[in-house]
Order: C-alpha cells, then sequence, then structure tokens
C-alpha cells in the first residue's frame, strides 16, 4: 500500500464546529461551512492556493459582518477531502493513501487548486502520485477503484476511472496465470455453493470479485478486449464462476420462499417496504451482467454453471434476451448435463408446474437444431396413421440416415436421450405437469438415440400413477411414444403386471418377449409364469383362456414368422394353427381398442384410409392368441 506525505508543519488545523483560531496571531477572518460542519479559518493563505475560494469571497463581500462566510453545499468528498485540502494549503503534513486519494483529488479540482493559481499547487502533486505509485500496485489500483462509487461522476470526468480500469487490465493480460499471493487482496476461499465449483486459476479472480457490478462488467470487457494476444476463455469463465459464487444469492434453493415473497408484495401494493423488490432487481441487474460477459466459445464456463444462472434467471425474472441466451449455452453443451440441472423451477403464476418445461423444451429444440444435415428421404406422408406410425417400424430407417451424421453428434444424442428420459422421471411426478407436454419432450428425441426404453417406461408409469384421473385414450396415447422391443426382460415383466397400462401395451410386451425368448432358445424356449394383474385374468378369461392352466403347449415359429412392433400395429404370420372364435373375438376387441385412439384432430380428408389401414393391421394378429399366449404361462404339470 502506497503513502505520501505532503507538507511539514505541525498540525495546528482544527476542524470543530467550536471556534478556534488556527493561529493566535491572526484574526479568523472566513468561516466555510461543508456539509454541516463549520471551519473557522484565515484568508491567508487558504485562497492563495483554491481559486474557487478567491471567486466566492469576491462574490460575497459583506461589510456588516466581522466573518466572511462561504458555503459548499455541493463539496465532493464530504467534510474529510476538505480538511486534507486546506491542511495542504496551510502547509501541515497530510497523508494520502490509495483510500483517499480519489476523493482528496476530486475535492482539490473542486477547488480549483491548480498550476495556474500557484506553482506546486495540489492537483499536480496528486495527479503525480496516482501515476507513479497508485496505478503501478495491483491492490493500489483495486482499492482506488472501488472508492470512484461514492464520486461517479467526478472520477469519471477526471478519467480517474478509466485509468483504474485500463491498469487492472494490462496487469491480468501481462500475466493471465501467474500467481502472486502478495498482491493479492483476497485471501477468502470460495466455498462451495449454487455458483462456485472450483476456485479460479487466475490469481486475479477473487480481487476483482470485491468490485460493484458495473465496474466488474467495465474491468471485464477491458480484459476480454485487451490487445495483443487475448486471455483464455476459461479463464473468463472461472473469473464470472468466483463472482457469481461471491455476489448472487442462493436462489436455486430458496425459489419457494422467493415466489412467496413476490406474491405477498404484488399483492400488497400499499406496502411502503419495497426493499425486497429492490434486491431482486439488484440481483438481475448482476445476473445479466454476468450473462452478457460469457465467452462464445464452447466449454469457457460448465454446463452446470450455466444451468444454475438459467434456474436463477427464472426466480429472477431476467429479461428474455437472457433467458433465450443461457438456453443457447446449456443446449451448447447439453450432453454434459445432469438430470438435476434440468430441474429449473418455474415461478409462472399461470399454472402450478413446479419445474419450467417449456424452457427445456426449448433447450432441446436448440440442441437438435445444431449441425443438422439436409434429409436424404423423402418427406413424411401427413396422412394420421403415418404420422403416428409406430416408432418400432420406423427404427431401421431412421438408424440407417442418422448412422451418416458425425460420430460427436451420434454420442452427444445418445448421452441426451438418457438424460431426458431421467428428466422425465423427474417432472413426470408433479400431478400439474400436463400430458401433452410429457410427450412432446419424449417425442424431441430421435429413435436412433434410445438404444433401450427402460427409462422412457419408468417414466410412464411414474406419470400414470401419479395422473391417476387419465381416461383410456389418454393412457394410450402417452404409450404409444414406447418401444416395448426396446425393453429390457425386467421390464417386460413388470409392464406385463401393470394394470395402468393399456391392454394393447401388454399383449405387445408379451408377444415381443415371446419373440425374443423363441430367438434365443429355439422353438423349445419357454417362460416361467407370470402373475397377470386382475384385469388381463378377466379378459382372458372371458375368452376361454385359463392363465393358471400349465397345460398350453408352448407355440412354434416356423421361419416365415415376420414380426412388425409398434404403437399401433404388429402382426405375426406363421402359427399353423385353425382361426378360433375366441381369438376372433379378441382380435376383434384389440380392433375395437385400435379404432378409439383416432381422434379428430389427426384425422383429416384421409380418415377413412387411415381407418382400413389400422383395420388390416389389426387383422393380420394372430389367429389364435390363446396358442401365442400360452408360452408365457408354466409348462410344467400340476400334480395330480
Amino acid at each position: 500500500m502506497k503513502f505520501m506525505k505532503l507538507g511539514s508543519r505541525p498540525d495546528t488545523f482544527y476542524t470543530s464546529e467550536a471556534v478556534r483560531s488556527v493561529s493566535s496571531e491572526v484574526s479568523i477572518d472566513l468561516i466555510v461551512q461543508v456539509k454541516g460542519s463549520k471551519y473557522n479559518l484565515h484568508k491567508f493563505p487558504l485562497l492563495s492556493k483554491c481559486l474557487r475560494l478567491q471567486k466566492l469571497c469576491s462574490e460575497s463581500v459583506d461589510s456588516s459582518s466581522q466573518h466572511q462566510i462561504v458555503q459548499l453545499a455541493d463539496f465532493p468528498g464530504g467534510v474529510e477531502a476538505f480538511e486534507l485540502c486546506a491542511k495542504f494549503c496551510y502547509g501541515t503534513t497530510i497523508t494520502l493513501s490509495p483510500y483517499n486519494i480519489v476523493a482528496t483529488r476530486c475535492a482539490s479540482e473542486y477547488l480549483q487548486m491548480t498550476e495556474e493559481v500557484e506553482k506546486g499547487n495540489l492537483i499536480h502533486k496528486l495527479d503525480i502520485f496516482f501515476n507513479s505509485c497508485i496505478l503501478r500496485g495491483w491492490k493500489d489500483s483495486i482499492v482506488a477503484l472501488q472508492t470512484t462509487k461514492a464520486l461517479p461522476l467526478w472520477s469519471e470526468d477526471l478519467g480517474i476511472t478509466r485509468r483504474c480500469i485500463e491498469a487492472i487490465a494490462s496487469k491480468v493480460l501481462s500475466h493471465p496465470y501467474k500467481v502472486n499471493i502478495s498482491n493479492s487482496l483476497s485471501k477468502r476461499i470460495v466455498k462451495e455453493d449454487d455458483f462456485s465449483c472450483a476456485s479460479s486459476k487466475g490469481w486475479w479472480a477473487e480481487d476483482l470479485a470485491e468490485l460493484s457490478i458495473d465496474l466488474y462488467w467495465r474491468t471485464m470487457i477491458a480484459i476480454k478486449s485487451g490487445g495483443g494476444e487475448k486471455i483464455p476463455s476459461n479463464l473468463i469463465g472461472d473469473a464470472l464462476k468466483v463472482y457469481a459464487s461471491r455476489w448472487l444469492p442462493n436462489v436455486t434453493k430458496s425459489f419457494h420462499y422467493v415466489k412467496k415473497q413476490t406474491m405477498v408484495s404484488d399483492s400488497d401494493s400499499g406496502s411502503s417496504s419495497d426493499s425486497p423488490s429492490e434486491l431482486t432487481s439488484k440481483h438481475r441487474l448482476l445476473l445479466e451482467s454476468i450473462v452478457s460477459l460469457i465467452p462464445a466459445e464452447k466449454g469457457a464456463v460448465s454446463c452446470s454453471f450455466v444451468s444454475k444462472l438459467l434456474k436463477a434467471s427464472n426466480i429472477l425474472n431476467a429479461s428474455s434476451s437472457s433467458k433465450i441466451e443461457l438456453a443457447k449455452r446449456v443446449a451448447l453443451q447439453l450432453e454434459e448435463a445432469t438430470s438435476n440441472d434440468l430441474l429449473i423451477p418455474s415461478l409462472s403464476y399461470t399454472n402450478d408446474t413446479l419445474y419450467d418445461v417449456d424452457l427445456v423444451i426449448t433447450i432441446l429444440e436448440q440442441f437438435m437444431s445444431q449441425g443438422e444435415s439436409p434429409s436424404t428421404s423423402p418427406p413424411r406422408s401427413r396422412l394420421s396413421f403415418e404420422r403416428r406410425r409406430s416408432r418400432s417400424a420406423e427404427n431401421i430407417n431412421c438408424e440407417f440416415q442418422e448412422s451418416r451424421r458425425s460420430s460427436a453428434s451420434h454420442s452427444s444424442k445418445l448421452k441426451v436421450a438418457k438424460l431426458v428420459d431421467r428428466y422425465l422421471q423427474e417432472v413426470s411426478k408433479d400431478v400439474n405437469v400436463p400430458l401433452s407436454k410429457f410427450i412432446s419432450l419424449a417425442e424431441m428425441i430421435p429413435d436412433f438415440a434410445r438404444t433401450d426404453h427402460d427409462d422412457l417406461y419408468r417414466a410412464i408409469d411414474i406419470y400414470l400413477k401419479a395422473h391417476p384421473e387419465l381416461n383410456k385414450s389418454e393412457r394410450k396415447r402417452i404409450c404409444r411414444i414406447l418401444d416395448c422391443k426396446k425393453l429390457s426382460m425386467e421390464a417386460c415383466m413388470h409392464a406385463a403386471q401393470n394394470e395402468l397400462l393399456p391392454l394393447r401395451v401388454v399383449v405387445q410386451v408379451l408377444f415381443f418377449e415371446q419373440a425374443r425368448a423363441a430367438a434365443a432358445g429355439g422353438c423349445s424356449a419357454k417362460v416361467t409364469s407370470v402373475d397377470f394383474p386382475g384385469n388381463i385374468k378377466a379378459l382372458l378369461a372371458a375368452h376361454g383362456i385359463d392363465p393358471s392352466n400349465s397345460k398350453h403347449a408352448a407355440p412354434t415359429l416356423s421361419s416365415t414368422t415376420s414380426i412388425h412392433g409398434g404403437e399401433n400395429n404388429w402382426c405375426v404370420s406363421g402359427f399353423k394353427s385353425p382361426k378360433s372364435k375366441s381369438s376372433t373375438t379378441l382380435r376383434m376387441k384389440l380392433a375395437e381398442d385400435y379404432e378409439d385412439d383416432l381422434d379428430e384432430n389427426d384425422l383429416g380428408n384421409d380418415d377413412e384410409i387411415g381407418r382400413t389401414s389400422r383395420f388390416k393391421a389389426i387383422c393380420a394378429l394372430p389367429t389364435q392368441p390363446k396358442r401365442m399366449l400360452s408360452k408365457f404361462w408354466s409348462t410344467n404339470k400340476t400334480a395330480t
């Protein structure tokens, strides 16, 4: 810390409000009032160094008064700065430091203590000390910059703020990685919280974090746009994390409290206390400033850090541009995210959803739009039955086309698919999440990206349990996004006994597990008994099939067996069994189930074509489901 002493005389200058003479030999002839404080002085040698006081005294000559009174109501720097200037005029020793140099410089400018008035005046000496000592030191430059907040207009006009920022930026740019603990202002250890993930690699980050947001923003802009080789973007990102940790509140863990306080403030229009809203505005400005400083390069900041900023922006009701920018940044590194990163709290008063699903949909849209290659396949038909075609039936075409993309894009989409399915498991617990949003989110993932559907099935199961009010049509609608062929055996066993699933989904699960078992173990493959739920047992019993009967022989699949599985149709040929009344009835029952799926929104002028195609698909069901389903019942004969 640099200090400078000016003057050599003993301190005989008094600053109390009581009348005291500086020298018993010289009578008091001037009273100066500075912001409530009164100084009883003599004009000589004060006026010889202060041009402004000379002018004020000449303009206010009052012969009736023994003492001339001068009021300095708008004096910059307050009484402390005035005392330093006055002491200098009387030759009393004064001590200057980074803490008072700015205020003293502004005060001397106000009093017009220039070289034109007297050689070696205060302004000249202060400028020499400021340029040669203060701006050369790291700590001194930051302290001086901080003190400009008290006198922003004066500091700007005199160029003090600009020179401090330039001095700080030049030191960072000269040695961005150099660690010099002796030059560090802050010995504070950054604690792990919502915004800090690790200590900064740059030695300068924590010291700059002590600045207010406006000064910090200007300093970072100067660092980012510095001449020559620019500072690495990861150091900028590290510095932003440190600053966010220092100043942003832990809003992501207390958004319920924030929402409650905001609702109280909005409803109580006559409340005199507006400090919560002022605090929110301050944090909002701080957040938006940090967002504007994030480097454009990918990897400059972690996806987790950006998602935390996005959560805070939602809570603080930041500008739409800031939210969109953060959403793009999350999308750019979405493969690095966790499901918790996407659990963005919602403060919308139009609905009561716990998390902002719409914002996650926006993130996924941004992610999917990255690096898109022109499609080489013909456009999909607009017919309703083709638009809602089975995902399973489209897998081969999708996988062929998607394999032509870059491996990095393919790999990232695989990770994001897992991420979205885990996210769906979390948001599906919310009873206020609409079915349409759940389905929209799930369908945004390409078919090839989901190598298995176990996580998606868990999400659907959780959603069905949390929304027992769903009708039959809605349950079928949510199950259309499920590909039964991509379920593991454990998931199939669970789905076969899940009373919340539509009947057709259970039948699909049973059939595909039957086909998989036959392919793995040959024609004699057998599956142990399954304890079917009551509704399935009742339906099968109505068609003369006893699920507890162990005498059903396992069916044999011929080499001509073909499987086209999906959400709305599947067919099997090669079951050489005579037609039966029970199989026909069950087939018609399933056909009736599928006909219920045709809603008015999806049917246009081609509704008859859609119905015909769908009916043909249903008619392709095996003629004897009794023998097909018997594969899943025990073949061990019961003891007689």
